[in-house]
């Protein structure tokens, strides 16, 4: 099967044949339908989020299984998958806990990623996040696939694995948004933009929309936000404040990736509001706070990892919200890209070109 390997960093990706190990126990092989190529990965392309070539990148998609290895119960060949960005073994300490987003199966395999395919000179090849979804083929554990119940097109579902999933659960999970509340959105990317259409759905009164980038503040109007904020030429934590009693709004949540965005993203909630941080820059990366913002002034700081998902629990109802039109893909997928054309997805998404890029493999449904 085909791939696109990062060979080097920084550099373009190589797309070629692979030999795909068989599944091992507890394994399955999962064909790719539709993998969103992720603004996560251009930061991993450019070797500041510690991926170690030869890897192939991509860590949410959506296919079919084709082969299950010994010992797999969850799923069957035939059956359309979602391949997210986060497994749920149901036995480490975090899953037990209710936080399966911290699945030791992702965070604590000091082997680390598993090792998928071998290239033709016999060279092993590992899959990124454990999905490996830039490639025709998926070789993955039966704790990451769940299987899906829907009509919804393939290219649509492939986004629930990551970027629906962290911008829904945001608002669901993380701040837990009420109707009537007011709700601050930094970055209008692809994620802002899901967590903008949560937000509405949530019942908030306002939403505040800050993004640099005139397309993505007038889409982010689209899809429900009441205020687009231009963080160059406004001041935007005046905004905010001056249109909820001076206080700031009731959550702020980040969506954006650097410090900065971060830190206003603080600043921007009022006193005893709600704080959430999605976006990552590199590796090292340091937050600098006013210490009465996070210490006296009574603010719930938190972060969300694929959006403090339970994938049993709430794929289904994002399924259904996509199925109601309550939330829309249309805006979001603003590219198709067959394999072999995955560099110009990357620069497509560095650039600021696209929000969800898909590489489609063959029929996606």
């Amino acid at each position: 099967m085909k791939a696109a390997i990062l060979r080097t960093l920084a550099q373009p990706f190589v797309v070629e044949e692979l030999d795909y190990l068989p599944p091992a126990p507890g394994r399955v092989l999962v064909k790719t339908h539709a993998t969103p190529f992720c603004s996560t990965d251009c930061t991993n392309w450019a070797g500041k989020f510690g991926k170690v070539p030869p890897v192939i990148l991509g860590h949410a998609s959506i296919g079919e299984v084709v082969e299950t290895g010994p010992g797999v119960d969850s799923v069957a060949v035939g059956q359309r998958v979602l391949v997210p960005g986060t497994p749920e073994c149901g036995r480490c300490y975090y899953c037990a806990v209710g936080r399966p987003d911290q699945c030791s199966e992702l965070f604590d395999n000091p082997d680390g990623y598993p090792i998928v395919a071998t290239d033709a000179e016999g060279n092993e090849i590992r899959a990124s996040g454990n999905v490996g979804g830039y490639a025709e083929l998926m070789n993955v554990s039966q704790n990451q696939v769940f299987e899906l119940h829907t009509d919804l097109p393939s290219e649509v579902l492939s986004l629930l694995g990551c970027g629906i999933t962290t911008g829904l659960g945001m608002v669901f999970n993380s701040a837990r948004v009420r109707p009537g509340e007011t709700v601050s959105v930094v970055g209008c990317g692809h994620l802002g933009l899901w967590t903008i259409q949560a937000a509405k759905v949530a019942g908030a009164s306002q939403i505040f929309a800050i993004d640099p980038h005139p397309g993505r503040r007038e889409l982010a109007l689209k899809l429900g936000a009441t205020r687009a904020i231009d963080p160059q030429t406004e001041d935007a934590l005046e905004v905010v404040r001056s249109l909820t009693g001076g206080r700031g709004s009731d959550h702020s949540l980040e969506a954006a990736g650097p410090a900065d965005a971060q830190e206003l993203s603080v600043m921007l909630a009022r006193r005893a509001g709600t704080v959430v941080f999605s976006g990552v820059k590199e590796l090292g990366t340091m937050v600098n706070l006013v210490q009465t913002s996070v210490a006296v002034q009574g603010r719930t700081i938190m972060s969300t990892q694929n959006g403090n998902v339970r994938m049993r629990r709430d794929i289904p109802r994002y399924v259904g919200l996509l199925e109601s039109g309550a939330i829309d893909a249309t805006p979001i997928i603003t590219s198709r890209y067959p394999l072999e054309e995955i560099n110009e997805a990357m620069h497509a998404s560095r650039e600021y070109r696209d929000l969800s890029g898909l590489l489609v493999f063959g029929s996606s449904r």
